[in-house]
């Protein structure tokens, strides 16, 4: 018997400046239906973001970035996505958008354990 499941993943990209395209990964959202899971791990390197825009709103990322969090976490902290399932609420985060925080494109793979598997993408393409 196989004990891994499907997952997608897109990363959370800060583009401090849209019109200029550069970017510097913050974080990575995580979705396994088979178990209905959804998570974001975030981690905001603010010299790298710096490096990039000197005037950056290092606040209105990190609140961005939380945001991010509370719709994957659900309840109260999900706002109006609360009622949303776990699929629903990933596929809203992970919409294509022209803001300061965005998604990446979605990659799948396969694991036995997707809160592992955000933290082991954390690690490896964030961090």
């Amino acid at each position: 018997m196989n004990d891994r499941d499907v997952f997608e993943y897109a990363l959370l990209r800060v583009v401090p400046r849209v019109e200029r395209g550069e970017c510097i990964n913050a974080g990575v959202l995580v979705y396994c239906r088979a178990r209905s899971f959804v998570t974001a791990r975030t981690h905001l390197d603010e010299d790298r973001l710096r490096a990039l825009e000197p005037a950056a709103d290092v606040a209105g990322v990190r609140a961005a970035l939380r945001a991010v969090e509370g719709v994957c976490a659900g309840g109260a902290a999900a706002g109006p996505a609360a009622g949303d399932d776990a699929g629903r609420r990933f596929r809203w985060l992970v919409a294509p958008r022209s803001t300061i925080v965005s998604p990446g494109p979605v990659h799948t793979g396969l694991t036995a354990d997707p809160a592992a598997e955000a933290e082991r993408l954390l690690a490896l393409l964030v961090r």
